[in-house]
């Protein structure tokens, strides 16, 4: 078992005071949903709390097909903030302060009078002191999102001649290319790209921004940062949370869809990119634009050989009992639906030629966790003669995104004693102990960045397009080759078998969730 050694800052450091946001109004189109509930209204409530959106000129409408009135809204609101986690600062006086700004009004996306009737409300916010400057938030499913943005366009409302206007855009964006390139057609002839937001929760965390300073503030790491150093690298998102309510959604989706074709590409691209010349939108998405080009694309037997599909039976997890995927409400019985997918993603470019990157992500599995690990090669031979190649371990760095955000290397140090003897030790540094405070949550970031105008942190529309040129030829594969037997793994474990031929093969193995 490794020793491990803690790190902390050199100085201490205080974590800095947020910017201030733009005064806005925010129009949330799905506000009765569970995301608005459990993510969007937590964070607007945060960021309020903390002086970063003033009480001045800051409204959001949320609206939706559920009838109800804004006391209504306000109510259902306070429920959800009330037990959020997100909500740190919650409190009666600051909730009943905050929900002096929360409007509602009922509406059918697809009524083109229903747009009339939102400019109408808007109109009637702004003769009351709300701002002119509009963020509007589409808190729905993808299939959702073309009525919404035809509907802003026809009404004038994506043209705001006193203020800016901008539109933030849930993920997955479209289900395959096809629908993606027509989904950024229709988006970008109502809106400009530079106003267009497109959210992956991932790019707001702490630890995924930080990838970028480690890699490129520390002249120890970017130099060995190639395929001179690294035997291969391994990404890892794995939940201990089932599908719960949202069979119906993931019968749709899937694994491949739901995480690997944005979350962890992005993570793929962070790990990957050149130095951008300039920590801004334009510097950052090009660098990752051209990962994602470099990726090879695979043939459908290439396919066959380095994707696994895994989808989990029942099993225990924290010592309870849980059903299996085809068990769940609104699962068809007889399911092909993937709830774990290992891919083997090549990047033909000269930094990365020869190194796979072992991408993975499943539900059901040994422990809720989401890391990096870098596997470094082995030394050419073991230091002294009468020791073992194999008792030299290569070197790891994991980047830790969550939870416990921060970054451990392994390392070999002499045991003491009169022998000379190679232990792995490990040096672990943690956001938590190292910085104290808490960290703003995902959503609060990105948020926050888009009332400010800033869209560094989004993804960009050829950016979405060749994150689905990687993934829709992996659909389409699989739809050629036979089905795996579902299901394939155990509730609790650590995925199916066959993730681990996957990867094995010159001292290469996947890392033990949780472990």
């Amino acid at each position: 078992m490794s020793t491990v050694v803690q790190a902390s800052p050199t100085r201490s450091v205080a974590i800095p005071p947020m910017p201030k946001a733009d005064p806005c109004l925010v129009v949330i189109f799905g506000a009765s949903g569970d995301l608005t509930k459990r993510k969007l209204i937590p964070a607007l409530f945060d960021l309020a709390c903390i002086g970063c959106i003033s009480g001045q000129q800051f409204d959001i409408l949320g609206t939706g097909r559920t009838e109800m009135n804004t006391d209504e809204f306000r109510a259902a609101m306070r429920e959800a903030a009330s037990t959020s986690k997100d909500a740190r600062k919650f409190s009666d006086w600051n909730w009943a302060e905050f929900e002096k700004r929360l409007h509602y009004i009922p509406g059918d996306i697809n009524d083109h009078g229903f747009y009339e009737t939102l400019k109408g409300q808007m109109a009637d916010l702004e003769s009351k002191g709300a701002s002119s400057n509009h963020l509007f938030y589409v808190s729905t499913p993808a299939s959702l999102a073309p009525p919404i943005v035809q509907g802003l366009g026809k009404s004038g409302l994506s043209k705001n001649e006193k203020g800016w206007a901008r539109i933030v855009l849930e993920k997955p964006f479209g289900r395959d290319l096809q629908t993606a390139q027509a989904l950024n057609k229709e988006v970008l002839q109502v809106f400009n790209e530079q106003d267009v937001y497109r959210i992956d929760h991932y790019l707001g965390k702490e630890t995924v921004q930080n990838i970028l300073v480690f890699r490129f503030g520390n002249s120890l790491f970017e130099p060995i940062w190639n395929r001179n150093y690294i035997d291969y690298i391994e990404i890892t998102a794995a939940e201990t949370l089932g599908v719960e309510q949202r069979g119906a959604f993931y019968e749709e989706t899937g694994a491949l869809r739901d995480m690997i074709a944005n979350h962890l590409l992005q993570l793929v691209t962070l790990t990957a990119m050149e130095p951008p010349v300039a920590f801004d939108a334009d510097s950052v998405r090009e660098q990752k634009v051209q990962v994602l080009r470099a990726i090879h694309h695979m043939s459908v037997d290439q396919i066959a050989e380095r994707t696994v599909r895994g989808q989990y039976g029942p099993g225990t997890i924290g010592g309870k009992p849980v059903p299996g995927y085809r068990e769940e409400p609104n699962v068809k019985p007889d399911s092909h639906t993937e709830t774990y997918v290992a891919v083997e993603f090549r990047i033909d470019n000269w930094r990365w030629a020869g190194v796979p990157f072992y991408v993975r992500s499943g539900k059901r599995l040994a422990k809720s966790e989401t890391e990096i690990k870098i596997h470094f090669k082995r030394t050419p031979q073991a230091i002294f003669s009468k020791t073992s190649d194999d008792d030299i371990e290569p070197n790891v760095i994991t980047l830790r995104v969550q939870p416990n955000e921060g970054i451990a290397m392994s390392f070999a140090a002499k045991q003491p004693g009169a022998q000379m003897k190679a232990v792995p030790v490990k040096m672990d540094f943690c956001y938590q102990d190292a910085f104290g405070g808490e960290a703003p949550v995902a959503y609060e970031t990105l948020l926050l960045d888009a009332m400010r105008g800033d869209p560094t942190l989004f993804t960009r529309g050829d950016e979405t397009e060749n994150q689905w040129r990687i993934i829709t030829p992996i659909e389409d594969a699989w739809q050629q080759l036979p089905p795996p037997k579902f299901p394939n793994y155990d509730a609790g474990s650590d995925g199916p078998e066959e993730s681990d031929r996957l990867i094995a093969g010159e001292c290469r193995h996947w890392s033990p969730i949780g472990k």
